[in-house]
């Protein structure tokens, strides 16, 4: 699939993970995100190879990401989506949300979850909802500090 990139309020918005900046998204999920702190570059840098990503940058920086954990056929699973700070309120999580799901390849996906403490009104513009059967969903909990471990 082609990579989509687009200018938006001078924002560069892109799945092209060769316009994307890695050091700068495992700074932010290391130090900024509570889902990830501590978070070591070879597990953030693992993750993007193997998700689809999309992010926006600004002035040589990467200020916003998120990823999309799939087999690009039946399911994904949203991940690791942020805004930094400095750039919140200016319609740059809608923008990336709205190009993520306009993908054909996505829109035919059958399920997408997510976790979120925070953000339940801007996923909710884009179809999602609390889980039809949360009595199915089961999950496994490791330690906080297994991100902080080398392989």
């Amino acid at each position: 699939m082609q990579p989509v990139t687009k200018v938006y309020n001078g924002y560069t918005i892109t799945t092209d993970k060769s316009l994307m900046l890695l050091n700068d998204i495992h700074q932010w999920l290391s130090e900024e995100a509570y889902w990830s702190e501590g978070i070591l570059f070879d597990r953030v840098k693992t993750a993007f190879d193997n998700s689809y990503c999309i992010g926006a940058v600004k002035d040589g920086r990467q200020v916003a990401y998120a990823r999309l954990v799939t087999d690009y056929a039946t399911f994904a699973y949203l991940a690791d989506v942020y805004v930094a700070e400095a750039h919140r309120g200016k319609g740059i999580s809608k923008k990336m949300m709205e190009i993520l799901f306009e993908q054909d390849w996505v829109m035919r996906l059958r399920r997408m979850m997510l976790a979120t403490i925070n953000a339940h009104g801007l996923y909710r513009q884009y179809g999602f909802s609390e889980c039809k059967y949360p009595e199915r969903l089961m999950e496994k909990l490791l330690p906080p500090d297994i991100y902080l471990k080398q392989e």
